[in-house]
């Protein structure tokens, strides 16, 4: 799709809409990001307002740096741990928020807690710093539909409405995994493009996992979520008749639209592919997309988590 002539061409001409209380997607390496001043309630409501987001659906504020995020954050030594461990990435911490800290109330949903990120993408470490406050960001597409990873996916999704500042294709493809860290606790609230194992390792010990009908006190906890407008079938070894399929490791034989997500199994690259792939199946108008099995290790566990709320019936 064609640059809209409105899309900035410069991190200085993104940072001044944002400046100004407009919106603007950015790259991340997970995927793109809708954003917004963290700091202007107005701005803020834009985001739910264009993504028809519900109100109570916390959003992540991305920071330029440790610095930045912990003007806003009251870090716990194990929060430093970890943020020391996988800051610039894609690992969201949700900490106490501090009082008075000036972040829109929209943003935390009236939570006493924060979601704080550092990203690795170079360019939208940039913007966060030209604008020098944390930029709001859900991922760029209508509320509960795919995730985007290119820019054309959001002009696509937002018919051009939305200023898109082209950082390329996103490195992990899914969103970032989301770490609760309240005293000496850790939970993990979303699987993402960090494994749990990789925490794990790092901590030295075991990380819970949030129920399944847990508060929702982070993006991406909505049981339905993801969605394409086909619907999907999990864990499917050979696909119906008329059914697109989506792939992982050798696939077989199938009239229908195929792709798939790793040809040799590697989870990375399936999740690099995850909400690419199922857009394009969805735009093939099958009425129905099946889904081969994926591993449960690893990446498996956030490409899972995404399958299944995409899945989940719709309210």
């Amino acid at each position: 799709m064609k640059p809209a002539a409105t899309d900035p061409q410069t991190i200085a001409d993104a940072a001044a809409l944002l400046q100004r209380g407009e919106l603007c997607a950015f790259a991340t390496e997970t995927v793109y990001g809708l954003g917004a001043d963290a700091t202007n309630s107005d701005a803020v409501l834009k985001i739910y307002e264009t993504k028809g987001r519900p109100r109570f659906n916390p959003l992540i504020s991305h920071c330029a740096d440790m610095a930045m995020a912990e003007r806003f954050g009251e870090f716990s030594p194990l929060a430093h741990q970890l943020a020391n461990a996988f800051w610039p990435g894609p690992l969201t911490l949700v900490v106490p928020l501090k009082p008075d800290a000036g972040l829109s109330d929209l943003v935390t949903a009236g939570l006493d807690t924060v979601g704080l990120r550092v990203p690795a993408h170079p360019m939208a470490r940039e913007l966060i710093a030209t604008l020098g406050r944390p930029v709001a960001a859900p991922s760029a597409n209508p509320s509960g539909k795919l995730s985007p990873t290119t820019a054309d996916h959001v002009r696509i999704a937002f018919a051009g409405a939305v200023p898109v500042l082209d950082g390329g294709p996103c490195q992990s493809g899914v969103e970032s995994t989301i770490i609760a860290v309240d005293g000496d606790t850790v939970t993990q609230l979303r699987a993402g493009a960090l494994a749990r194992e990789d925490i794990e390792a790092a901590l030295g010990h075991p990380v819970a996992i949030a129920a399944p009908n847990a508060a929702i006190t982070a993006p991406g906890m909505l049981k339905s979520h993801y969605a394409p407008n086909a619907t999907l079938r999990l864990d499917v070894a050979a696909p119906a008749p008329g059914e697109a399929y989506l792939a992982f490791g050798p696939a077989p034989a199938h009239s229908a639209p195929v792709l798939n997500l790793s040809e040799t199994g590697d989870l990375r690259e399936a999740a690099r592919n995850l909400f690419s792939h199922l857009a394009q199946l969805d735009a093939s108008g099958a009425h129905s997309i099946s889904v081969a099995p994926i591993p449960q290790t690893g990446l498996g566990e956030a490409i899972n988590d995404r399958l299944e709320r995409a899945a989940a019936p719709r309210g």
